[in-house]
C-alpha cells in the first residue's frame, strides 16, 4: 500500500472529526473540489483504507462498566488465545501491540460481577501468561 497523501490524510481526520460530514463540507475541509473527494473516497474505501463509517456517542448506558485490559501471552499461544477472546462478548475490541504486553482488550460489562467474571475467564485462557486491568472512569476528550 502506498503512502497517503495529504489530501487523504485531511479527508480522513475530516471523517474522524465527522463520519457524517457531506461532500460539501468534506472538500471545504480538505481544501479540494467534490469531485477529488468523491474520487478519493472511493480509493480509499477500494483500498480498504476506510472500513467503515461510524459514530462516537457518550456511553448508551452510563452505569456499564469498561475497562481496559493488557495481556501477556505465552509465546506459541497467540492465535489460539485470540480465538478464544473473541468469543468473549464482552470484549469489544482486541489489539496487538508491542512492548511489555502482547495484547489490549477492551471489555464491557453490566456491573463488578459482571466485570469480575469476564476477567477470571480472561486469566483461564490456556495461554494467558498475566494481565492487568484498568477500569475507564471517564472520557477527558480529545
Amino acid at each position: 500500500m502506498q503512502e497517503l497523501s495529504q489530501t487523504d490524510r485531511r479527508l480522513l481526520a475530516a471523517l474522524r472529526d465527522n463520519a457524517r460530514a457531506s461532500i460539501t463540507e468534506l472538500a471545504h475541509a480538505a481544501g479540494v473540489s467534490r469531485t477529488t473527494v468523491k474520487t478519493r473516497m472511493d480509493a480509499l474505501l477500494a483500498e480498504g483504507r476506510i472500513r467503515r463509517f461510524t459514530i462516537d456517542t457518550e456511553e448508551e448506558d452510563p452505569n456499564l462498566i469498561r475497562a481496559i485490559c493488557t495481556v501477556e501471552l505465552e509465546g506459541s499461544m497467540s492465535r489460539s488465545v485470540v480465538r478464544t477472546l473473541k468469543a468473549l462478548p464482552e470484549i469489544s475490541m482486541i489489539y496487538s501491540t508491542n512492548g511489555a504486553w502482547d495484547l489490549v482488550l477492551e471489555i464491557q460489562a453490566d456491573n463488578l460481577r459482571h466485570f469480575d467474571r469476564v476477567l477470571r475467564e480472561i486469566r483461564e485462557v490456556k495461554g494467558v501468561l498475566n494481565s492487568e486491568t484498568s477500569l475507564l472512569l471517564r472520557s477527558m476528550g480529545g
